[in-house]
């Protein structure tokens, strides 16, 4: 397996969540959005406002990373479906 560090040298996957699959990208449009928030209210309501926008798989959950701030939430997007206003 290719080494997955980003740039700053840490690994550029959170160790709790899984890693992203081909068919999450497999297509123009659909993306694997990760938000990093202060505290959970702040990322789900992240996840609202681009589920106001597109098509969205949400997360249920968020997930702490010990020794770092904050929470993480990973949703799935599929831009090419926009919804109706």
């Amino acid at each position: 397996m290719p080494d997955r560090r980003n740039f700053c040298g840490r690994l550029g996957v959170v160790p709790c969540m899984r890693l992203i699959n081909e068919a999450h990208v497999a297509q123009p449009g659909l993306a694997v959005v990760e938000v990093a928030a202060a505290d959970d209210q702040t990322a789900f309501a992240v996840q609202e406002a681009l589920a106001g926008l597109w098509a969205t798989a949400p997360a249920d959950r968020t997930t702490r990373v010990a020794g770092e701030p904050g929470v993480r939430l990973r949703c799935f997007l599929d831009v090419r479906q926009e919804l109706a206003s």
